[in-house]
């Protein structure tokens, strides 16, 4: 059985943003920042979504500055930009 789990600790770097998507699916996107535990000074900056009533909560009472704990999965894809360039998200 593969396991895909991440658990992360770090402070917003803004305020999450609410969005609705054409189904009526709350999602809500934000950054963390996450220093690197053995590279003193290094910051690793990762990009979350919450969907749902999690997407309504965050950004309800989540600010920026917060320190968070972040629990769930890492899902990699891409697209193809206007310049038709491959872009690899995370």
């Amino acid at each position: 059985m593969a396991m895909n789990l991440v658990v992360l600790t770090g402070r917003l770097t803004k305020d999450p943003e609410l969005k609705y998507g054409a189904s009526g699916t709350a999602y809500c996107r934000f950054t963390i920042a996450v220093g690197r535990a053995f590279q003193k000074g290094q910051t690793d900056f990762i990009n979350c979504v919450v969907f749902g009533k999690s997407a309504e909560f965050t950004e309800r009472y989540f600010r920026q500055g917060m320190r968070v704990v972040v629990c769930g999965r890492i899902q990699t894809g891409s697209y193809t930009n206007r310049d038709g360039a491959t872009v690899y998200t995370t």
